[in-house]
């Protein structure tokens, strides 16, 4: 692929996608470790909900301070406190108020790379490259959220829970050195933002992609926690639904990620997604654990993962056509931390009603899951659906932000 021989590109995407990869392992992994300790998919959706209050309010702020402080800066501190606070769920024996602030912290302190990434990007390639630059990243971010959670659930059933989490630190530690000591990330600085904190919301495109995001992100994690509560902690056959997912993402952005944007695409794209987790759910309805319905689930999946990295690529473009330069950082804050909070939630509450179903569904305890990811699909189909007219026409037009009133200035690495 051209894109990828443009220089730095290639380093770049690599670089974010390892430092970001915890991103699709952490919640997954608390819900395993929580419930493993607790014996209960509810207490873990407690400390899944303290992690995504944490992302909440830091997403948008750690974003906004890289055009105070640097990227690195900011990037170095947040890692740090990000990573210990990880070790310390892992490690130390805490009660569940304990395992609860824990979470809250390392949900404060999750580094800002998606948003400095998708601020570099911009300065990278010329506006042609784009978007189909953004369909790349999209694919890659389907590597963090559906390989991931693969990644986490075999280390979890092959070693422990305490591994699993180990492990995610391990990607955010080391993928954040690589990206930090890119030369791009120090050619690049964030223009400091002359708007209060929020206003960017005030775009009605980088609203809806918080919100689809949100729902979207949600909607996989609740099929992941099903996927698990289906065949229990101890079946490796849980990650290899989940590996089979991965792959059906994968191949979407890639085979349909460059297709142009226009206001009903991201409608569009989330009804193959809400298709895919009603016939899972469907599956699930007479579940008994034959191999036809291990493989009618699969393919309920595949269908399922078609169109997420496409519809991540839709968002991505969106927000960028929308905002000015010195609002792009701040912006894919409020996107990514709609995105984690999704990841957390649909975690979560699939927890809750996993638990509620296990009893009266038996070896279907996962039907859960499985009904949370249709509702929030079907929710993430209708909002851009209703609110098309307020997406842009991008056919025929660049995915650029919008031109600041000043320079931008680029410093040498």
């Amino acid at each position: 692929m051209s894109l990828l021989r443009t220089p730095g590109v290639a380093r770049i995407i690599t670089a974010q996608l390892m430092a970001r990869f915890p991103s699709g392992m952490l919640s997954l992994g608390f819900l395993l470790h929580m419930q493993h300790i607790f014996g209960s998919y509810g207490t873990a959706g407690l400390v899944l909900a303290a992690t995504s209050i944490g992302q909440a309010v830091s997403g948008p702020l750690t974003s906004r301070w890289m055009g105070q402080w640097g990227m690195r800066p900011v990037l170095v501190l947040t890692t740090s406190i990000c990573a210990v606070s990880l070790i310390a769920v892992a490690l130390v024996p805490l009660p569940l108020i304990g395992y609860m602030i824990a979470g809250l912290v390392s949900g404060l302190s999750y580094p800002p790379v998606q948003p400095a990434v998708r601020t570099i990007y911009p300065k990278m390639v010329n506006s042609r490259q784009l978007t189909p630059l953004f369909s790349l990243d999209a694919s890659a971010q389907e590597i963090i959220w559906i390989a991931g959670p693969v990644v986490v659930t075999f280390v979890a059933i092959q070693i422990d829970t305490v591994a699993g989490i180990l492990i995610s630190v391990v990607f955010l530690i080391g993928g954040g050195l690589w990206f930090l000591l890119s030369p791009e990330v120090g050619r690049v600085r964030i223009p400091r933002s002359t708007r209060k904190l929020g206003a960017v919301l005030k775009r009605p495109q980088v609203l809806l992609a918080t919100i689809v995001g949100f729902l979207l992100v949600g909607a996989c994690a609740a099929t992941e926690a099903g996927v698990v509560a289906t065949f229990g902690r101890g079946n490796s056959a849980s990650g290899v639904v989940l590996a089979i997912w991965a792959v059906a993402s994968l191949l979407g952005g890639l085979l349909l990620g460059h297709i142009p944007v226009g206001p009903w695409s991201l409608a569009r794209r989330m009804v193959v997604v809400l298709a895919g987790s009603a016939l899972a759910a469907a599956a699930l309805m007479a579940w008994t654990g034959t191999p036809a319905e291990f493989w009618t689930l699969s393919g309920a999946l595949l269908v399922a993962g078609l169109c997420i990295a496409p519809a991540l690529a839709v968002m991505f473009a969106v927000v960028s056509s929308s905002v000015r330069f010195s609002d792009t950082a701040e912006a894919y804050g409020w996107v990514g931390t709609g995105q984690l909070i999704g990841a957390a939630a649909g975690s979560a509450v699939a927890g809750f009603l996993i638990d509620y179903v296990a009893g009266t569904h038996g070896g279907g305890a996962g039907l859960g899951g499985f009904l949370v990811a249709v509702a929030f699909a079907a929710a993430g189909t209708l909002v851009p659906a209703l609110f098309h007219r307020r997406l842009p026409d991008l056919r025929g037009r660049d995915a650029s932000p919008l031109p600041d009133t000043e320079p931008v200035p680029v410093q040498p690495s």
